[in-house]
Formats: structure tokens, C-alpha cells, sequence
């Protein structure tokens, strides 16, 4: 599943081929998607002008401005577009053939295209017309994870009395967002804890190496572009390379590169969880 910094790197990635221009044409091939494709977004696209894109947990924001088109004038709005389980965007261009789970193209005026493929159909494109902050699945998100409101502080008071094991608490979209199975297992072998631990067991001290690992995890991902494995590719189309550098992740019953105990596995959450028995404890 594409998490915080495959998302991240899309937004870094197709962002110069959009930011200012005027969409032209709207292919809508697969509208079944999680959330079905909007039946007026043809409409609503067509003539519009795309905005700087943002980015809000691992949800991509493209914000268009209203004008004139000839269906008459065109209302301003944003985008709200999220990758699902194998959803991807790239930049194609003019006479490049869709793949068989390409469904939705989005052409703009110079020839670009951006592409949206999604094998398992579990991301979505929405149409919201007021604020992206009051939007339900954007309004209860807790703060970014690369922000000053991320901290140890914040991490040690959410967790006091807290029975439910670290990993998942730290995976909690309301503490914070955007910190995936994936990142939440090499943040808390960079901070030496053990997964299973109680969240409200942990001292101040170990939450502010916990928030401090968090941030260079992800900070490293985002430089690298992120983690490939099997369906996520960048904006331009290149995969990600972070997987070359995971200490523990998809690694169990290997050694572990520190202490070279054999790394363990554990189901947190629902979620497979992979730890080194003495790094973290």
C-alpha cells in the first residue's frame, strides 16, 4: 500500500507537469472505483486550471480554479485523490497507450497526461467543492509527522493510560498521520522499542527518540522515493528504492544488521510485525 512518502513523492513528482495548467480532456475508463468517480467530474474538470497540489496524510489535494468553458462557467473546487491499495499516478504523454488498469486520464493543454492506474480499484478521485479541511476524512486527522506539532510530547500525553501496544498507537491516523506499517516498524527499531510494548508504558524520553525516528525515517524515504514493493511507482514512473535500506520490515527470521539476532514476527493490529528480540525492547 502506497503510505505517506510514496504519496509525498507523486505530489513531488507530478507536480512540475500540472501546477498551472489547464486540463483539456477527461477519460474516465473504470468510473467503480472504492468511491465511485463523480458522474459530473467531466464536467467540473474540463476548463479548469490546476493550483499548487498539497498533500494532507496520504491524501493528494489538486486544487483547480474556476473559468470558462463550453459548458458555461466552470465553479473552483478541489481534487481529493487517494491511491488505495495499487493506485499509482504518472505522467504519459500524448499517444501513449493505457494499460489494462489505467483509468482515468487526465489531459492537459502542452500534451501531458496524468494517468491514474489501480489494479485493485481501492483509490478513489472525489470532488469537493468547499474547504479540503472540512471534508470528514480530512477533518479528525492528527498533525503531519514532518511538522513542529509531531513530538514526543504530543506522542507521551496521547498515550497515558493507553493499554493498546505502541505500534498501532503510533499508526493512528488521530495521533498522527501517515506513519504506515512499514515506517512505524523501522521508527521503533531505530528508537530500540519493542512493538508490543503498552503505549502507555513508555517514558517521555523514549517517545522523543520514537517522534525523532519517525521524521528521519520518513524524511529518508521521501529523498529515496519511497518503498517499492510490488505495485507503487512514482510520478514519473520510476519505483521507489527505500526497500534496499529496511532493517526489519518483510525481513523476519533473517539476522538482524545490528546485533545479528534472528529477527522476529508478530501480528500487532491485525498487521504483521516484524522486531529484533534485544535492539528493542
Amino acid at each position: 500500500m502506497p503510505e505517506l512518502p510514496e504519496v509525498e513523492t507523486t505530489r513531488r513528482g507530478i507536480a512540475p507537469h500540472l501546477e498551472g495548467r489547464e486540463i483539456s480532456e477527461v477519460i474516465v475508463r473504470q468510473p467503480r472505483l472504492r468511491v465511485p468517480v463523480p458522474g459530473d467530474l467531466v464536467e467540473r474538470l474540463v476548463g479548469a486550471r490546476i493550483g499548487e497540489l498539497a498533500r494532507r496524510a496520504k491524501y493528494l489535494l489538486v486544487p483547480l480554479a474556476g473559468g470558462d468553458s463550453a459548458g458555461g462557467h466552470l465553479a473552483g473546487g478541489t481534487l481529493l485523490w487517494h491511491l488505495g491499495m495499487s493506485g499509482s499516478l504518472r505522467i504519459a504523454r500524448l499517444g501513449e497507450l493505457p494499460k489494462k488498469h489505467d483509468h482515468i486520464d487526465l489531459v492537459l493543454e502542452g500534451g501531458a497526461i496524468l494517468r491514474y492506474h489501480d489494479p485493485r480499484r481501492f483509490g478513489f478521485v472525489d470532488w469537493l467543492a468547499g474547504s479540503p479541511e472540512q471534508d470528514p476524512r480530512l477533518a479528525r486527522l492528527g498533525p503531519e509527522p514532518l511538522s513542529d506539532a509531531f513530538d514526543g510530547e504530543r506522542l507521551f500525553a496521547l498515550s497515558r493510560g493507553r493499554r493498546v501496544a505502541v505500534k498501532p498507537f503510533l499508526m493512528d491516523n488521530a495521533v498522527v498521520v501517515g506513519v504506515g506499517n512499514i515506517y512505524a516498524s523501522e521508527a521503533l527499531f531505530m528508537a530500540g522499542i519493542d512493538p508490543r510494548r503498552a503505549a502507555g508504558r513508555i517514558s517521555r524520553e523514549r517517545y522523543d527518540r520514537l517522534a525523532a525516528a519517525a521524521r528521519e525515517v520518513l524524511a529518508a524515504a521521501i529523498t529515496q522515493g519511497g518503498t517499492t514493493l510490488r505495485d507503487f511507482v512514482s510520478g514519473t514512473g520510476e519505483p521507489g528504492y527505500f526497500k534496499q535500506r529496511l532493517n526489519v520490515y518483510g525481513r523476519h527470521g533473517e539476522p538482524c544488521r545490528q546485533c545479528g539476532a534472528e529477527l522476529r514476527l508478530v501480528t500487532l493490529g491485525q498487521r504483521a510485525s516484524v522486531y529484533c528480540p534485544h535492539c528493542q525492547t
